[in-house]
């Protein structure tokens, strides 16, 4: 498993808006597991991570699923943007610090007998950054997740961002057909500027790589893994993945005004 020099999260750079607008973004990906292990545990791990966006997989789905979710985003200093439930099971999280634009949930299409797959979508500015959402959980059959691939590059292109971050439970390693496709148009943030630990399950002896964070190729990683000061007992028993932490730089968008990359952010 390789290690950075540099795999500590105190060591990242912080959270900005540069002077000409661009913003420096903290992005959390994590598979949940529907919150049925330690939720406090859980959340201390998100805390901890200081993220401004967390892109979620297997969020509560079932019987007052926005309560739960609602209940994580509090307990982990954020709000909730969208999906859920109404997305099949990713979620999206973010700070104060996002504004947002616009939301939209999507279901893919169900393969009867199997589990109803979806993406949790939205657009949001930071700073004069304009950024494009999209947390997904992709199948566990290879045709089915090579077909959902497809369909997560489709809507990446509708949502019409420059700038766009993809990332979730991809149920495939590195070398995979959807990994591969996803690849030839995304950047996989690991493989651009390694940070941390690279395995993502199973959360207490992880031994490969099926999580990650992928984005559009203006995007630039300046790091990207599992951070390695977590609390290894909250790690264990958060859920039965290991979360991916990437910092980013996001350009300023080409029409944001100097009001627009200078004023504060506000909560969707």
């Amino acid at each position: 498993m390789a290690i950075s020099a540099n795999s500590t999260i105190g060591e990242l750079p912080d959270s900005r808006t540069e002077p000409d607008g661009s913003a420096v973004v903290r992005i959390l990906s994590y598979n949940v597991r529907s919150m049925r292990d330690d939720e406090d545990a859980l959340a201390r791990v998100i805390r901890a991570c200081a993220p401004d966006l967390v892109l979620v997989q297997e969020a509560p789905r079932f019987f007052r699923w926005r309560k739960h979710a609602a209940r994580l985003a509090a307990k982990s200093e954020l709000v909730v943007l969208g999906g859920g439930a109404t997305a099949a099971g990713p979620l999206l999280m973010c700070s104060l610090r996002a504004t947002v634009e616009r939301t939209e949930d999507v279901l893919l299409p169900l393969v009867p007998g199997r589990h109803r797959r979806g993406l949790a979508t939205a657009v949001v500015r930071l700073g004069g950054a304009r950024i494009g959402l999209v947390s997904c959980h992709l199948s566990l059959y290879e045709e089915e997740r090579h077909h959902q691939a497809g369909l997560l590059l489709d809507r990446v292109a509708a949502l019409g961002t420059t700038h766009t971050i993809v990332a979730g439970d991809l149920n495939e390693r590195p070398g995979g057909r959807s990994w591969t496709r996803l690849t030839k148009e995304l950047q996989d943030g690991w493989a651009t500027a390694p940070w941390g630990t690279e395995y993502t399950w199973p959360a207490t002896a992880p031994d490969r790589r099926i999580d990650a964070i992928l984005a559009t190729p203006d995007v630039e990683f300046l790091s990207c893994g599992v951070p390695t000061d977590l609390d290894p007992t909250d790690l264990g028993t958060a859920t039965d993945h290991l979360p991916v932490l990437a910092v980013v730089r996001v350009p300023a968008d080409a029409a944001a005004t100097p009001a627009a990359a200078a004023g504060p952010a506000a909560a969707g």
